[in-house]
């Protein structure tokens, strides 16, 4: 069976396990299987152990539950609750200063915990009732949650990035650097478009008297609020800037974050034996799915590539004599499509072995193509029809809401996202000169 023949095969068995609903990691390790096993006969097993070695043993990747389990301590305790205080009394003069605080809110879980559902979850059930009892328009106050909320990918430590860079042999540290400029214009453009949003029709950003009221709080209330918020952010400085540093690993940085967490719900007074063990119950469901998507996509990406599905795409890009921005953007295109289907873990872990060698033979930096490929995917999993982040926000929206209505309400914020993937290809130093200046030129 040739390379073409047998891409168009797996694709097709893709499209249909995931249209009826099976497990993704089961599916993708299934079909593989299956598939191999009619190529390879019973030698396709052996890619089991293998795979399973290379992929388990992987030091960066222990990072994942100490992440997610950091993220369960904070939003367990409350900690969310304090962050999003703490922004409001900040901005809270500013007409659409609720949803802004949204978009601030999400930006430091996102810093924390690395994945989307985390930020959409957490700021849909802190901030979407209030901002709807409040008479903001309700696609503006949907918008924001699910604008925000995705920045968990794009913001470090991400998890997707971390993905990248075990799966691509680049370092993290070069990853979490180079996202930081994009992930700071994302912000800025979210919140621009909300504060003129607001300015050009106040009817979508009404102001009411429990704005005045939050103006005029205790000074000693304002400075519980205010130690929250600067320990809160403290936490993310610490994760971060021990890796960038080089004083910790990924790893540690996560192990670090899980200590700080427990100690900030101590400070706060919010530390319970059973918010505890709740988080560990969470965070074993969690790091029990994602192990298994990686191990399932590490197999299928590995039987695909062993198959030369690497040199089928490097002689598919060449024969179109295209120049390198095009077979990038092509690249861009097939991501984008990905994610109307699966979710992000899947998209790195297909996509970041298999298209980065090639855009590196192109002459172009990994960490570059890295930081575009999480930009892409923060679209991809935000885009109608099927975007996984979409059905995150469906769960915390009041039930008298329509999948139609939340299409409509991200439109804008997505427009938002391509900007910044556009002006990200057009201009890589955002990307790189922040990584170039503080780790050096590789």
């Amino acid at each position: 069976m040739g390379i073409e023949l047998l891409t168009l095969v797996l694709l097709g068995f893709i499209l249909t396990f995931f249209a009826l609903g099976a497990q993704v990691g089961l599916a993708l390790a299934g079909i593989a299987m299956a598939v191999g096993y009619f190529v390879w006969d019973d030698g396709i097993f052996n890619l089991i152990p293998t795979t399973i070695e290379a992929t388990f043993n992987s030091f960066i990747l222990l990072a994942i539950p100490l992440y997610i389990y950091m993220g369960q301590l904070l939003t367990k305790s409350g900690i969310g609750d304090a962050m999003f205080n703490a922004s409001q009394m900040l901005i809270g003069r500013v007409r659409g200063s609720l949803a802004i605080s949204v978009i601030g809110v999400c930006s430091m879980i996102g810093a924390m915990v690395g994945i989307i559902g985390a930020g959409i979850m957490t700021s849909g059930s802190i901030a979407l009732r209030p901002m709807l009892e409040r008479g903001y328009d309700r696609r503006m106050a949907m918008g924001v949650i699910m604008a925000g909320g995705a920045l968990g990918i794009l913001i470090p430590p991400s998890i997707p990035m971390i993905m990248f860079a075990a799966s691509t042999q680049n370092s993290v540290g070069r990853m979490f650097l180079g996202a930081m400029m994009p992930a700071l214009l994302t912000i800025v453009l979210l919140v621009s478009y909300v504060a003129i949003s607001c300015w050009l029709n106040p009817a979508r950003a009404p102001k009411t008297a429990e704005d005045e009221a939050n103006r005029n709080l205790p000074v000693a209330q304002k400075m519980r609020i205010a130690r929250d918020g600067v320990l809160s952010l403290l936490l993310i400085l610490v994760v971060l800037g021990s890796i960038i540093t080089g004083v910790a690993t990924p790893t540690e940085s996560g192990a670090l974050g899980v200590v700080g967490a427990v100690l900030l719900a101590i400070v706060f007074k919010r530390f319970k034996l059973d918010m505890f063990r709740m988080a560990g119950v969470q965070t074993g469901i969690l790091v029990s799915v994602a192990m298994w998507i990686i191990m399932g996509a590490s197999l299928f990406s590995n039987f695909h590539l062993l198959m030369g599905v690497q040199t089928m795409v490097s002689d598919f890009t060449s024969t179109l004599d295209l120049p390198p921005i095009m077979i990038i953007i092509m690249f861009q295109v097939i991501m984008l499509l990905l994610g109307f289907i699966i979710d992000e873990f899947i998209i790195v872990l297909m996509c970041a072995p298999l298209f980065t060698p090639i855009a590196v033979s192109l002459g172009y930096d990994p960490i570059w193509f890295g930081v575009l490929m999480i930009v892409n995917i923060l679209i991809a999993v935000q885009t109608p029809p099927y975007g996984f982040a979409l059905f995150y926000l469906k769960g915390v929206a009041p039930s008298d809401v329509g999948m139609g209505e939340i299409y409509r309400s991200v439109t804008p914020f997505i427009m938002i996202n391509l900007v910044v993937l556009i002006t990200c290809m057009v201009f890589p130093d955002i990307i790189l000169w922040l990584p170039n200046t503080v780790m050096g030129q590789e």
